[in-house]
């Protein structure tokens, strides 16, 4: 065994398993139900003011002041970088790899990650800062080292560190390898693909999103908030516009869908026998997986986005964790599963797809040429919205690390940034099992110390929810 094939079997198996079994997956959901209760179930008794102030005010005119993104364009910078391969490609493999009841527990997970997305937000915008450029930069290595005090800057560095790393995973390299499947398959649907035909087109795709990647990013959030204010909408209506289609169209399957989902929740075995390998632990484990992959609560990650919102206050913008959260697990990822269900397609039960179930589930109403198609000019516009959002949070990452007050800070970010776009072409031409192992291992580290300081700073979320709550002019 070459030390390459070391290192994979460790990221993959011991780091993996530490990472997301004994640490993400019980704070995940302990934590979420922790945060609950000490905030008073703001996600489900304020969820209508929730909707209300995010959703109800998105086609209102807004502006930002210097330094800063408008809240709307803060709320799509944070979505861009969740709605994507996680919803089409995530689900996809939770239900392959943990069976129709992995989707119960992709629902348990969002539920409380309303609060735990929440709760980052607040305290994103509660303890962030202006850097050389005057612009607001804030996240979890902001809120631990001014919340938690001088000595425990160490788990804001380290936090920084591995978010830093998880963004050539899940926000760089597991998108475009997206895209790329995607847009080989729609070829495949139109003519026949050599391999040789194959490896051109992966890095054809792979250069062309490194310069797209490039034109964006080294132009800053402003125009990174510019680009996904257009795009997010746009992509979200027409992908849950179709998948409603062919779930209206198999529309007598739906209960039974539901009877598969509730009914293998807690018993997978009963459905799909030993013989896949599908056990209750892997039924759990990659419905909370692939939620934390899609709508990202936990990570801390989206906090960054939103700490630079002109925006009245805490809450005021933590009401957006809870709206991103809903839409992106509860309405996308629902959509796609039901859809995957309800079309009756075959499921390969323990082989992890890309985006080949939910082509073939469209494929059922639209035909294989169509559904390709689609698929791939949807999965390559979520894709890359996902990729210019990861590419802030490390950006922010690497300033907060080498200073974003001083010119080595802009230096490394600038490093930074050029081995992120190179990764663009990288993540094109790399094996999909590859690609997806980086990504859920540095996901789950990233996630420890930000919940250390979710749970050390608890008591300032729960402060500003009841300070917002109480003023009545809030709740007009």
């Amino acid at each position: 065994m070459g030390i390459l094939d070391a290192i994979l079997g460790f990221l993959k198996g011991p780091l993996n398993d530490f990472a997301w079994m004994y640490t993400f997956l019980p704070c995940a959901i302990v934590g979420g139900l922790f945060l609950t209760i000490r905030c008073g179930g703001v996600q489900f008794r304020h969820f209508g003011h929730a909707m209300k102030n995010t959703v109800g005010k998105m086609f209102q005119k807004q502006e930002a002041g210097e330094g800063a993104v408008t809240p709307m364009q803060a709320v799509t910078t944070a979505l861009s970088a969740t709605v994507g391969t996680g919803n089409i490609v995530g689900t996809s493999q939770a239900i392959a790899l943990g069976g129709y009841g992995a989707v119960f527990w992709l629902w348990l997970a969002a539920l409380v990650g309303m609060v735990t997305k929440y709760s980052e937000i607040v305290l994103a915008i509660k303890f962030r800062e202006r850097d050389s450029k005057g612009d607001w930069v804030g996240g979890p290595m902001y809120y631990i080292s001014k919340g938690l005090g001088g000595s425990w800057k160490w788990l804001a560095a380290l936090y920084a560190g591995l978010a830093a790393l998880a963004c050539f995973g899940i926000g760089n390299m597991s998108q475009v390898n997206s895209i790329t499947g995607s847009v080989i398959g729609a070829f495949a649907a139109f003519t026949s693909v050599s391999a040789g035909m194959e490896t051109i087109l992966k890095w054809i795709m792979g250069i062309v999103l490194a310069v797209l990647v490039a034109v964006i990013l080294l132009g800053g959030i402003k125009r990174i908030g510019a680009v996904t204010e257009k795009l997010i909408p746009f992509m979200s209506v027409f992908y849950i516009l179709f998948t409603v289609i062919v779930i209206g169209a198999h529309a007598g399957n739906i209960p039974h869908a539901f009877q598969m989902i509730f009914s293998t929740a807690f018993t997978p075995q009963a459905m799909f026998g030993a013989t896949t390998g599908i056990v209750l632990k892997q039924t759990i484990i990659w419905g909370l997986r692939r939620s934390a992959f899609s709508n990202e609560a936990g990570l801390g990650s989206a906090a960054i986005a939103h700490a630079a919102a002109d925006t009245k206050g805490p809450v005021n913008q933590g009401l957006y964790g809870i709206f991103e959260v809903f839409i992106d697990t509860i309405v996308i990822c629902s959509l796609t599963a039901l859809t995957i269900i309800c079309s009756g397609v075959e499921i390969g039960f323990g082989v992890k797809p890309g985006s080949e179930l939910i082509t073939a589930a469209l494929a059922t109403v639209f035909g294989n040429k169509f559904a390709s198609l689609f698929v791939a000019i949807a999965l390559a516009l979520f894709a890359f919205s996902t990729v210019l959002g990861w590419s802030l949070y490390g950006t922010r990452c690497v300033q907060y690390l080498f200073g974003h007050k001083d010119a080595r800070g802009h230096k490394a970010v600038r490093v930074f940034q050029m081995i992120f776009i190179v990764v663009v072409v990288v993540g094109c031409v790399s094996p999909l099992e590859f690609v997806w192992d980086v990504a859920d291992t540095f996901n789950g580290l990233m996630a420890i110390p930000n919940f250390i300081g979710l749970f050390a700073l608890s008591g300032v979320v729960a402060m500003e929810t009841r300070k917002y709550f109480s003023d009545k002019n809030n709740l007009r």
